[in-house]
């Protein structure tokens, strides 16, 4: 049996009470499942046990981080999650050091990844209409795509060793939702790359 697991990294506000993401990171869940998968999950916003999460980490075959996108990055609620099993990660269980040593300063730095057969996939939520990315004349972005956007996210995963599932995202959630549009798309999304 396969094994997945799903972290939601979506953080309550007043104005984004995390509705969607939740629904989504439920509707993954339930889709794994139908595939035959065992799912474990972390919502950021409840209570964790870092050792607990690096165990999630080393048992899944696949971990997806659904997030809505705040200030171009994850929420404070996620990168404390990040900082504290990431790093705790770093002696053996997600890798080995940063794939350099005082014996070898000149050893490729991001190497020493121990999740090989991991694969990753973002899920992300962003009121960011899908016209700004890719778009050499958009404003904000200058032609760059969520993945160029979300790059520190990629790196941290390669870092272990994790092979990328491409991207899933819902634009423009809060100015003009398509919403039903969007878990049609995360379900194909899904019987496509699992």
């Amino acid at each position: 049996m396969k094994k997945a697991f799903i972290i939601n990294g979506h953080h309550y506000y007043s104005f984004s009470k995390g509705e969607l993401n939740k629904e989504l990171a439920r509707r993954i869940q339930e889709q794994l499942k139908a595939k035959g998968y065992e799912c474990k999950y972390t919502h950021v916003d409840n209570e964790w046990n870092v050792e607990e999460e690096l165990k999630k980490h080393m048992w899944a075959d696949v971990i997806i981080v659904q997030s809505p996108i705040n200030w171009m990055s994850v929420s404070w609620k996620m990168k404390k999650y990040m900082d504290e099993v990431y790093s705790a990660g770093m002696q053996g269980q997600l890798c080995k050091g940063d794939g350099r040593s005082k014996e070898n300063p000149d050893g490729e730095y991001g190497s020493s990844g121990t999740l090989s057969t991991t694969k990753y996939m973002l899920s992300l939520t962003t009121n960011a209409p899908e016209t700004s990315f890719n778009n050499p004349d958009s404003f904000l972005f200058q032609g760059k795509s969520i993945d160029d956007l979300w790059f520190f996210m990629h790196v941290n995963f390669r870092f272990f060793g994790m092979k990328q599932i491409p991207t899933f995202t819902c634009y423009d959630v809060l100015k003009n939702p398509t919403i039903e549009q969007d878990f049609e798309r995360l379900k194909q999304h899904i019987n496509n790359h699992f």
